[in-house]
């Protein structure tokens, strides 16, 4: 059975939601941390908690929305804490605006921060990790990675991105015995749709329904780390909506017909 206690793990996204219950659960294996957010307060305080179940956990507050300071934290946390065991690409923001409303600069914005700053940081350790021969890479997409849903085109855009880059990333790094896994979360109760960017870039600043009776993040953790365990490719997570996927793949009409008719908030 895969362990990773005392393994370096690093969780960006780490301050709430399915972040800081992958830190949690970690920590209560005796996991080693590396913790990012951009949320030092939040941040501190799950360190904090970790900190009660295991003996190292360190935290580095950065924006992925900044390439550079992306690449900059990653090389630091590199060189100071060492290559990661599991590394987990979990940061992100969401978005509620109709592509017409949607300015260039804001899809630009969303693909830093749920797609570029995965690459940047993954690029950053794998040198390392290919030469140790071992590994997990995990990256959390969505189902919305899975097809295209309205209020979400630079979010959807993003996560299939995901699915293009980690995948080619597991076949090429199979050799080195490095695992992919990309999660694809559904609906989960968390705040993602609170910090959604509207059309002029401003948060959401509401609870979707939907998300408030989706799964806990506390299961979704559970279920994400033991698709990484068992190295699997891909992992879904969540509850009935995650028919849509297969609807999606199997009955294409049939699917376009369901989701024109889906509340997208």
């Amino acid at each position: 059975m895969t362990t990773f206690k005392d393994k370096l793990c690093w969780i960006t996204g780490a301050s709430s939601g399915i972040g800081r219950e992958l830190a949690l659960q970690l920590s209560r294996e005796g996991a080693h941390l590396v913790l990012a957010s951009n949320d030092a307060e939040g941040l501190e305080k799950v360190r904090q908690e970790c900190l009660q179940n295991t003996s190292i956990c360190h935290s580095l507050v950065f924006d992925l929305a900044n390439p550079d300071e992306v690449q900059q934290s990653a090389s630091f946390a590199l060189e100071k804490f060492g290559t990661p065991y599991l590394l987990i690409n979990n940061g992100g923001i969401s978005q509620r605006s109709l592509i017409v409303e949607t300015s260039v600069e804001l899809h630009r914005k969303i693909m830093e921060i749920d797609f570029f700053s995965y690459v940047i940081i993954t690029k950053t350790v794998l040198p390392s990790m290919l030469k140790a021969g071992e590994g997990f890479i995990a990256a959390t997409s969505s189902i919305s990675g899975k097809f295209g849903f309205p209020l979400r085109s630079a979010y959807a855009s993003a996560k299939h991105a995901i699915q293009g880059f980690f995948e080619t990333l597991r076949i090429e790094t199979l050799p080195y015995n490095i695992s992919v896994t990309i999660a694809y979360p559904g609906r989960i109760n968390t705040n993602i749709s609170f910090h959604a960017l509207t059309s002029d870039g401003k948060p959401y600043r509401k609870l979707d329904p939907g998300q408030a009776e989706g799964i806990s993040a506390e299961k979704c953790a559970r279920i994400y780390l033991k698709a990484i365990k068992k190295r699997k490719p891909e992992v879904l997570i969540g509850g009935k909506e995650l028919l849509t996927v297969h609807i999606k793949r199997f009955f294409p009409s049939l699917f376009f017909k369901i989701v024109t008719k889906i509340n997208p908030t």
